[in-house]
């Protein structure tokens, strides 16, 4: 005798339960007609809320760039129209203007010595941050509080207080017998000091530079210890390169900052540039010809040729930082 397996009962389509006819499904075609309809919907109202951004990039940004790159090579003084004049403001800047090779040659000497100072700083202060635990939030807030109001017109005039001729910090050193005067009028300490002001702000990169030592895998550590490296060793074959994209950012980033010094440079020589011109930065030194002098068409062309200097500078990073930046997970 042979038993049968009953014939599997079919599922009933949706609708025929209940004793209807079967649900209608959408053809494939409608389907996607309907997604592509959703999409559009979706990307209407994405664009619409980009709309009051690019009005005001383009009114507020691409546009007075555009306008600023016509007046570079015009006359214009802001009280006649504009005298298209080619490239004299760009051939003058160079050959007709020891001042403005001055601020070129002061600016230069700012950023290629205070940034790596100010970020050497950042990075030791941060280090230190990272193996202390007991009151570790008051120390953070403490040295970041520099970066806040470091670029403000009150610490500019109580760092030039400072070091005038007979302040706090000429009485201490000639306490200890070091006569060296007002640093603020003499030629050779009114760089210095004004670097020393930079770097003084260095709370924002130590606050970057933490939370990238922060991501450090202690095990790290731990294995460069068996293999008996010290703190120097470690320093160098551990956080160096783990620590290398948080470096780059942080140099470009101050880099940038660097070249558009301007607040403090003014206030501290109370817009003169002085002594000798010292402290006649680029941005110094545009502002007196564009709004001193009323030179905004020459003013316009030391603008562009900071724009174009700044963005040759960050593509040089760029390029060069394959070599030295590594990134987690990357397999060289």
């Amino acid at each position: 005798m042979t038993i049968t397996k009953p014939a599997a009962a079919k599922r009933p389509e949706p609708g025929a339960a209940a004793g209807g006819p079967p649900a209608r499904t959408a053809p494939p075609a409608k389907r996607d007609s309907r997604r592509r309809a959703a999409r559009r919907r979706e990307n209407v109202a994405g664009y619409g809320f980009l709309i009051p951004w690019l009005i005001g990039f383009l009114g507020l940004t691409l546009g007075p760039m555009i306008y600023s790159l016509y007046l570079s090579f015009t006359k214009y003084n802001l009280f006649a129209d504009p005298k298209f004049v080619g490239f004299d403001n760009y051939i003058r800047m160079f050959t007709e203007d020891p001042q403005y090779v001055q601020s070129v040659q002061i600016t230069l000497v700012y950023v290629l010595v205070g940034t790596p100072i100010k970020l050497a700083a950042a990075l030791g202060i941060a280090m230190l941050l990272n193996y202390r635990n007991k009151g570790s939030g008051f120390f953070r807030s403490s040295f970041y509080a520099p970066s806040l109001i470091g670029a403000s017109v009150s610490v500019a005039i109580v760092w030039r207080a400072m070091f005038n001729t007979g302040g706090p910090v000429d009485s201490s050193l000639s306490f200890f017998g070091i006569d060296l005067g007002g640093w603020v009028g003499n030629v050779s300490l009114v760089i210095p000091m004004m670097i020393l002001l930079a770097v003084w702000q260095f709370g924002a990169p130590m606050v970057i530079f933490l939370a990238g030592l922060k991501q450090i895998p202690v095990e790290l550590y731990e294995a460069a210890e068996v293999d008996g490296a010290g703190p120097f060793r470690k320093f160098k074959s551990v956080t160096l390169p783990m620590l290398s994209s948080v470096i780059f950012f942080n140099l470009l980033l101050e880099t940038i900052n660097a070249f558009q010094v301007f607040a403090s440079a003014y206030i501290i020589s109370n817009g003169s540039g002085g002594p000798a011109g010292m402290t006649n930065f680029y941005t110094l030194y545009l502002y007196k010809r564009g709004f001193a002098d009323g030179q905004m068409g020459y003013a316009a062309a030391m603008a562009w040729v900071l724009v174009i200097a700044v963005a040759i500078i960050a593509f040089i990073l760029f390029r060069t930082s394959n070599r030295w930046v590594h990134y987690a997970g990357e397999s060289k």
